[in-house]
């Protein structure tokens, strides 16, 4: 009878083990097919800064160090591994892209442009899902790290070197700061 007991306390944790896993497999999986959907949008995003630099370049009084900043970060952020330095290179663009369409203000001919405003449309479209592609990110992230770092489950990424995921936070060239109201 104890050896019956024993054997099936024995079954249960390895059944139990195999279970947990599997769902480690599953988000670590998730969280590839979740990323590459960033990926996906922050490379739709670099494919566009060329046309806006062109549509930019135009106007000779456009500030050229504002094209050459945006342009070599783009560069850099093409080159960048990692999710931390990923995030940091892409919040660089973002403000050198908020740079461009700041100084674009100044120029009314630059803003009725066409290819300038569909670029915008574009950029703003790509931001849009750029953030849901986030937001699943991170909601992934989110879920694999409560199974990971939970106990007992943790006891099985731990041995099986299941590594820890990092959030991917990003601000957004088409985000606007809220305005400050002194009264």
């Amino acid at each position: 009878m104890l050896a019956v007991t024993g054997l099936l306390i024995v079954a249960g944790l390895v059944i139990w083990s195999i279970l947990t896993y599997n769902f480690l497999v599953k988000y670590r999986n998730l969280l590839k097919e979740a990323w590459s959907g960033i990926d996906v949008q922050l490379k739709r995003r670099a494919d566009l800064i060329p046309n806006l630099v062109e549509a930019v370049k135009g106007y000779k009084q456009f500030e050229r160090s504002t094209l050459e900043n945006v342009t070599a970060l783009r560069a850099r952020a093409s080159a960048t591994e990692g999710i931390k330095e990923k995030a940091d290179s892409e919040n660089a663009i973002s403000q050198a892209l908020r740079s461009i369409f700041a100084v674009a203000e100044a120029y009314p001919e630059l803003k009725a442009n066409n290819s300038f405003l569909d670029l915008h449309k574009n950029l703003v479209e790509i931001e849009d899902q750029l953030q849901m592609a986030r937001r699943y990110y991170n909601g992934t992230v989110r879920d694999y790290s409560i199974l990971s770092q939970q106990f007992p489950s943790n006891l099985i990424a731990n041995g099986f070197r299941f590594n820890k995921a990092e959030f991917f936070e990003i601000e957004y060239a088409t985000e606007r700061k809220t305005p400050e109201i002194k009264i």
